[in-house]
């Protein structure tokens, strides 16, 4: 049985079909005690656990999870004519002249309309200046990751090598082509013409490698990913992990006491988890729980922090994003986010309880933002905490709306509770 779990896609559609026999026998063998753990990814914001199952009910035939891999696979054929992206291609350089260096402006300054050249930018918050969508590398390496992560996926759920080929093409593009590879850090990234040529608040825009990190750990051991690849990426990811550790522009990020603080401690947290430094993670996660999240919540669950925002409900959510997934890493190290409470009433599990109820669409804000959210994002925070403890209110939310579109994200395919 050990040697049937441990098969890995990676053969062409027109290879023997010994890859579709190991599917069917692992979806028989496995599923019934969970899928061996032999054969579970090495993924840490993805569960692993649950894509084993998504994918051993899919060789089932499974109605949802064929929806979810069609829909998955549509998405994975759009990406294999991608041409591979790098840090060369924005129009904008960084302040140390150096093409290889990430560059990015902030996204909610403006030119000064008072003065003859702009300068200096002046912060209108919520409202994105177009410019920082164009000028600069944050898009682009969004779309890498985010791509890298998909193709990953359609890879491990379909054995199609092509998916896993193009996943790669693209990380060697960005990470690892002399020509054209980043220097590893975000020392220039959210810039602000006039003021600085780079902030610690850029550290935000890195987080997206995780994505990249769980997609490339569904290719490991296949001929799509070759070893000398990957020990290269690694060396990459050891320089910037340094950088992450010991840098200003870091120092003042870990300091944030806002989401910038939470999307932090988390894309470190995960970092370390992805390099082998366990004991790196289990501190980060453990400061989360005992200092971060008794700041940041109040004994209501409100979040003081994100709520003062104009953009009060996206930021609202998008911390609470930060914390589970911080959670989440958590089970790795053995730390508990999910039970965590103070005195006081101060936990996870409140800030999610106060959010959650807007999953319902006409269920209005009590502020006036300047713009809608999309509020499917509350879904996968909802599965997540069913993982931890069945909760009627959380159910209940998933019935009436779980079935909404999920925007492209991809969630489902880890999450077997999920509607």
């Amino acid at each position: 049985m050990l040697a049937i779990c441990r098969f890995r896609p990676g053969r062409s559609p027109g290879s023997p079909p010994t890859g579709r026999i190991c599917q069917l026998l692992l979806a028989t063998l496995c599923v019934a005690a969970s899928v061996c753990a032999a054969d579970l990814p090495r993924t840490f914001a993805i569960d692993a656990q649950g894509l084993a199952e998504v994918r051993a009910r899919h060789a089932r035939v499974d109605a949802t999870a064929i929806r979810d891999v069609t829909a998955l696979r549509a998405a994975a054929d759009q990406l294999l004519d991608l041409k591979p992206a790098s840090v060369l291609d924005s129009p904008g350089v960084a302040a140390s002249g150096d093409r290889h260096d990430y560059y990015s402006t902030g996204p909610y300054w403006w030119p000064d309309p008072s003065k003859p050249d702009g300068l200096p930018y002046l912060q209108r918050d919520g409202v994105v200046n177009p410019e920082s969508r164009t000028s600069g590398d944050m898009l682009a390496f969004r779309r890498t990751c985010e791509s890298v992560r998909t193709l990953a996926l359609a890879f491990f759920f379909t054995g199609d090598t092509r998916y896993g080929q193009k996943a790669a093409q693209l990380t060697r593009g960005w990470f690892l082509d002399s020509a054209t590879r980043m220097n590893p850090n975000f020392q220039h990234a959210q810039g602000i013409p006039g003021r600085s040529p780079g902030r610690g608040t850029g550290l935000i825009e890195a987080r997206h490698l995780m994505l990249l990190n769980d997609g490339l750990a569904l290719l490991a051991g296949s001929t799509t990913w070759p070893v000398a690849d990957a020990d290269a990426l690694r060396s990459w990811l050891e320089e910037f992990y340094r950088w992450l550790s010991t840098s200003k522009n870091a120092t003042e990020e870990a300091a944030a006491e806002n989401n910038h603080g939470s999307w932090f401690a988390a894309q470190r947290a995960h970092l370390a988890l992805v390099l082998g430094h366990t004991d790196d993670a289990k501190q980060i996660i453990t400061a989360v729980r005992d200092v971060r999240l008794p700041r940041q919540i109040e004994p209501n669950g409100s979040q003081p922090h994100e709520l003062r925002r104009t953009r009060s409900l996206n930021y609202v959510l998008f911390n609470l994003e930060a914390l589970i997934l911080i959670a989440r890493l958590g089970e790795h190290v053995g730390v508990d986010l999910w039970k965590f409470s103070t005195p006081d009433g101060r936990s996870l599990r409140a800030a999610l309880r106060v959010a959650a109820p807007y999953v319902d669409p006409q269920k209005i804000w009590p502020k006036k933002d300047v713009s809608e959210e999309n509020r499917t994002r509350v879904l996968p925070l909802l599965v997540e905490k069913l993982r931890h403890g069945e909760n009627p209110a959380s159910r209940e939310l998933l019935r009436r709306f779980g079935d909404q579109p999920a925007g492209g994200e991809f969630w489902r395919l880890w999450s077997p509770r999920a509607p």
